[in-house]
């Protein structure tokens, strides 16, 4: 989350992506609305989740050999500082923070951190970087806990923190235009002040950038209410790996113009071109806010209280997340959080969002009493103002943190059929034994944008799961 993987360019047969993207694009020939695209000569850089800090060559962890790209130079380094005055960072320690994954779980050693703030000044790095065959790691907020936000070995960092400018904000069809760089929580607080709110929110938000979000196609705790960034992200600036612009920036819902190329760079995490601009569609902020934190005594309690959720609460149902009894182990452990509700061996996080406070309190009473009463919660707690609101969602938001004090995490985000979930869980509890130190399961219940659809609500779930390898 919240960041880009690596370029690296290699000798390839060329590829042709035909698109309807017209009067938008930069240094492309328009040939009856149609552009081509040329951007198979880019592919990743791979292999950067078998990298460990420390790891030698005989060890099968390490990283693979360098590829033939070319090493940067005092011409480049020249270049660079002509065009990013200022804004062109060598110096060691500055870097640090950039070479190392938010995990610290993995390294790089990247000599040049490149800050740009503009469209135009990305097109010229990559442009350069294209002639010279240097390969570059774009960065956004270093968020990612997959090690693929850092570099494999000496890749040019090029940074988008400085481009993070609100362009335009529609207030009557809510559609927000920025730059890739923007801060997802900075433009959930200007759109707050607005009366809107961002249709994704993450336990990262104050850190990741919505570029990397959409490299990602990330999820986060709103999917099941506003659904995928595939569906509410509208338009796209990317540029490609040789330098040219491609502006797909639209802020129509509806374009039957022809191919939807934007879908090709939303989840694409750097392979064709680094995002520099976003459009996206946010929703009205609602008027109405309740999060219920509850305790199941079993997972099978768990699911049939997410379909009793599901069918009471229907339209106003914003959020259902769970973790286990061990990661409220940890939250309690480390970072002195309280359990506010009695011990139990599954915890889950409710919210409701709709724009009738009577209205919602009512029918989020019925589903509490109908749960309680069929002992498929034990117990639980219900929270309307904003204080407390927060301090129930920072128990899930901040699993992630917790882990990070048990030692080295092996962090899995993956999709499975929602009666499987936690089979895995106590697989890998069985099969890893005392060589790890802990095994949990937390994550998104639910991925649907229809959360009235009844009974056949979902297919897969997913979760989080974290092995901590005894020291």
């Amino acid at each position: 989350m919240g960041i880009f993987q690596r370029f690296a360019r290699l000798p390839l047969k060329s590829t042709y992506i035909w698109s309807l993207c017209p009067q938008y694009s930069t240094d492309l020939t328009a040939v009856d609305r149609a552009l081509i695209v040329r951007s198979s000569q880019l592919i990743q850089h791979r292999c950067v989740h078998s990298r460990v800090m420390g790891a030698s060559p005989g060890n099968p962890g390490a990283a693979p050999p360098r590829l033939p790209f070319s090493r940067v130079t005092r011409e480049d380094l020249a270049f660079f500082r002509t065009l990013l005055p200022g804004r062109t960072i060598t110096d060691p320690d500055l870097l640090k923070s950039s070479n190392v994954d938010w995990l610290k779980t993995v390294e790089g050693n990247s000599e040049v951190l490149l800050r740009p703030k503009t469209t135009e000044e990305v097109s010229q790095i990559l442009r350069h970087c294209n002639e010279r065959n240097l390969a570059v790691c774009p960065q956004g907020g270093n968020t990612g806990l997959v090690g693929g936000s850092v570099p494999v070995f000496d890749e040019i960092i090029l940074s988008t923190s400085l481009m993070n400018q609100v362009i335009t904000f529609d207030n009557i069809s809510g559609i927000l235009t920025c730059q890739a760089g923007c801060v997802l929580e900075n433009l959930s607080n200007y759109l707050e002040e607005r009366d809107f709110i961002m249709p994704l929110d993450l336990g990262a938000k104050g850190s990741c950038h919505i570029g990397g979000n959409v490299s990602t196609n990330a999820g986060g705790l709103r999917l099941l209410r506003y659904g995928s960034l595939r569906g509410t992200v509208l338009g796209l600036e990317v540029v490609l790996a040789d330098g040219r612009i491609l502006n797909c920036l639209a802020t129509l819902r509806k374009d039957n113009t022809g191919y939807d190329l934007k879908q090709l760079f939303i989840g694409s995490e750097g392979t064709l071109g680094v995002i520099t601009a976003v459009s996206i569609l946010c929703p009205r902020k609602p008027k109405a806010v309740n999060v219920a934190f509850l305790g199941c005594s079993s997972f099978q309690q768990l699911l049939e209280t997410f379909q009793c959720c599901r069918g009471m609460l229907g339209e106003i149902l914003s959020a259902f997340e769970f973790f286990d009894a061990s990661c409220m182990s940890l939250l309690e452990k480390h970072l002195k959080l309280t359990n506010p509700i009695t011990e139990s061996p599954f915890y889950i996080v409710i919210e409701t969002a709709g724009s009738n406070a009577t209205h919602d309190e009512e029918k989020l009473h019925k589903f509490l009493e109908e749960v309680m009463t069929s002992s498929l919660v034990t117990d639980g707690t219900v929270a309307t103002e904003a204080t407390k609101i927060k301090a129930l969602w920072s128990l899930r938001e901040r699993v992630t943190e917790a882990l990070t004090h048990e030692g080295y995490t092996y962090k899995y985000d993956i999709s499975l059929p929602v009666e499987k979930i936690y089979d895995l869980v106590q697989d890998m509890r069985g099969h890893l034994g005392d060589m790890a130190k802990n095994v949990v399961g937390y994550g998104h219940v639910g991925m649907s944008s229809e959360p009235s659809t009844g009974p056949d609500y979902i297919l897969c779930i997913s979760i989080a799961n974290n092995i901590k390898l005894s020291q």
